[in-house]
């Protein structure tokens, strides 16, 4: 008797932090699955242990089967580099489709080039937009949906905006976030971390502070705005900054670059590993940061996030969750802590379909496509 199953072959790409926790439950579920031949590809944006390593050893990721080594650069270098290397791997494994995440220079680098030798691509994260035309992952972002055979939304408003983009329908799959997945998964492993005791620290008892983007970093005015803020707040509460390698360089080259050894009451540390620092999200008073995973992750935990951003491409985290955009001013973040610090009662609920089973909607969505091709 002859054997109709569909074994697929599927490239799943990753390359910065945010790319492991989106990418990770979906390669998981694809091992586990008698229908699918996953490959691993690490573009290597995010290189060293405390960007990289300490995720893969985490989440469960297997080695990588293709390893990039692209490391940092320019946009445009960074990306020529990436499809250079990619398109090898495409000419040698001649997937039935290339998975991205997100809206990162690894994202739309592997789409465009996979795009080109006419293979399919699915973009989990479809449809966020910040409108913003400045900040380089809304470019990303829009054109990886506009080469995508399969877009995968998280939140109502990455529907409208790709129907309003003309998106065909039978393109689209509201399916929930696959980060959030990983959130659920690895809460009671997170709760066993030890990182409130090392940081002697107790539970709502401190601010997180994560910080990364050019808009924040790259313009020393805006920076120093926000670092006075800071040296304000840990007056009243202590602060955690897992800082990011760009970041403390930034830092470092301000003219008054003091701020990383006067303030008794701010920590400074490296990079943080995935369980530690989601410990570190859920036991928080309140969350400061211009990241857009943790917008999210904030939400699905109930926890205050304060996003010193004046956009945000995840709107569902301000409608129904704890999320708040602050006007990256002094005065202004100084009183938006204040008043969380001072009103405890957030009232907020969990998106749609961010139960923990948005990776397994997506394989069965892409088991029943790619059977049909």
């Amino acid at each position: 008797m002859q054997n109709n199953t569909h074994v697929h072959k599927v490239i799943n790409v990753v390359g910065a932090r945010p790319n492991f926790m989106k990418v990770s439950p979906i390669h998981q579920r694809m091992v586990a699955h008698p229908n699918f031949n996953p490959i691993l590809v690490h573009t290597g944006r995010h290189y060293d242990n405390n960007m990289s390593k300490i995720f893969f050893d985490e989440l469960g990721l297997p080695e990588p089967d293709y390893y990039l080594g692209v490391g940092s650069d320019s946009h445009a270098k960074q990306t020529a580099k990436i499809m250079v290397e990619f398109e090898s791997i495409l000419f040698k494994e001649k997937p039935n489709i290339v998975l991205v995440a997100g809206d990162v220079n690894s994202t739309i680098a592997c789409a465009l080039a996979t795009v080109k030798l006419n293979i399919k691509v699915a973009h989990i994260e479809s449809g966020l937009r910040s409108f913003d035309r400045k900040m380089p992952e809304e470019i990303n972002r829009v054109l990886t949906d506009s080469i995508s055979d399969y877009l995968f939304v998280t939140e109502k408003s990455g529907l409208e905006n790709l129907k309003t983009e003309g998106v065909s329908d039978e393109k689209i799959f509201h399916v929930g976030n696959t980060m959030i997945d990983w959130v659920f998964h690895y809460l009671d492993k997170a709760d066993r971390s030890t990182v409130l005791r090392r940081f002697d620290i107790n539970q709502q008892d401190f601010v997180l502070v994560t910080l990364h983007r050019p808009s924040n970093v790259d313009d020393q005015t805006v920076l120093e705005q926000i670092l006075n803020a800071l040296e304000k707040i840990q007056e009243k509460i202590k602060i955690i900054f897992p800082i990011h390698p760009r970041t403390k360089k930034k830092i470092d080259d301000l003219e008054d670059s003091n701020y990383m050894i006067s303030s008794q009451n701010i920590c400074f540390c490296e990079p943080l590993g995935y369980l530690d620092f989601l410990k570190l999200i859920k036991s928080a008073k309140v969350v400061l940061t211009d990241s857009g995973g943790i917008q999210e992750e904030s939400t699905a935990l109930g926890v205050p996030c304060l996003t010193l951003r004046e956009n945000t491409e995840r709107p569902i985290t301000i409608e129904k969750g704890t999320n708040k955009l602050v006007e990256i001013s002094t005065e202004k973040i100084i009183k938006s802590v204040e008043e969380i610090l001072s009103n405890a009662n957030i009232n907020s609920i969990i998106p749609s379909l961010w139960d923990g089973n948005a990776s397994g909607r997506i394989i069965d969505i892409l088991n029943k496509r790619l059977s049909e091709l």
